[in-house]
């Protein structure tokens, strides 16, 4: 194995809301759409020196030898995908992307660029693409003049919070939002996986298994058999930097949180922060038998 420290862009290119179009379309056509749309992009990387690294289920990671080809490709993806239909299927993709140096084993990348370049593209919105402060200080004068700085951000890896640009890839921006200067709103940072254990079982909940569910069902992924527990109890979701707990019970779900306080989740949701016990359909001071501890794991939630 070889290994080496470089510097150099890195790109991920994800297509929004894959989950709604498995759902309208099936599996089969769902992945078939992505497919063709994964292999658009990968066909327009020869044109800035771009290599793809890997695909990652609905998404592409790339690299390219610097700044202004990361996002001259970057726009011209989010300009083809847009004028196409990959798999006669209309397609919006969220891009990320950072400039910094990375470790290099074989064909694979790792470190903290790799985590920045994964965060932007999961806070991004459809059809829109973010880079870092620093990147914006790579580009040279004429892309400098496309990026906006958008929000603050606290990115892995780094101690100070930095500012989060938006590239603005379309020709005309009449329909843009002006970001509020005098705003120190700070996006939510990355703080790590979710991890779930109940007794001697184990599960996370991260980029690469972004929903667990829990019940006396077979087919969840953590399984109890306390009757007042539901065969479907409830899912714990990923979505974009956040854990959210959702309730489908009879009895409900009840989370005792990190300060001492217990809240009772019926047909609804909560957000998961820090640590902390659930217990399905019994309260805490019922002494329920079977217990899920939550707490997040600090290593990056995109790549460890």
């Amino acid at each position: 194995m070889t290994r080496q420290v470089k510097t150099m862009a890195v790109l991920f290119a994800d297509v929004s809301d894959s989950t709604g179009l498995y759902h309208r379309l099936g599996d089969v056509a769902a992945r078939n759409v992505i497919n063709a749309c994964l292999t658009e992009i990968v066909g327009l990387l020869p044109r800035f020196e771009g290599r793809a690294v890997k695909t990652i289920g609905d998404e592409l990671m790339c690299v390219f030898p610097s700044a202004d080809l990361a996002v001259l490709a970057a726009s011209e993806m989010q300009s083809h995908i847009s004028s196409i239909k990959p798999g006669n299927h209309p397609i919006r993709l969220h891009i990320g992307l950072h400039h910094g140096s990375v470790l290099v084993e074989d064909d694979d990348i790792f470190g903290d660029a790799v985590n920045a370049a994964a965060y932007l593209a999961a806070v991004a919105m459809p059809e829109q693409i973010l880079t870092t402060e620093a990147t914006e200080k790579c580009l040279s004068a004429a892309l400098k003049s496309c990026v906006r700085p958008i929000f603050r951000v606290m990115l892995k890896g780094s101690m100070q919070e930095s500012t989060a640009f938006q590239v603005l890839w379309r020709s005309e921006n009449l329909d843009q939002t002006n970001p509020n200067v005098y705003s120190r709103t700070l996006m939510p940072a990355d703080m790590g996986s979710l991890v779930l254990t109940l007794e001697d079982k184990r599960a996370r909940v991260d980029q690469w298994r972004t929903e667990v569910s829990v019940g006396r069902g077979l087919d969840c992924d953590l399984i109890v058999s306390d009757k007042c527990a539901s065969r479907r109890h409830l899912t714990i979701k990923l979505v974009r930097t956040s854990f959210y707990l959702i309730d489908h019970s009879v009895n409900g779900t009840f989370v005792a949180l990190e300060g001492g306080d217990e809240v009772h989740v019926l047909r609804g949701e909560l957000q998961l922060e820090g640590s902390g016990q659930i217990m399905l359909g019994r309260r805490r001071v019922e002494g329920p038998q079977e217990f899920i501890r939550y707490a997040r794991d600090r290593r990056s939630l995109y790549r460890i």
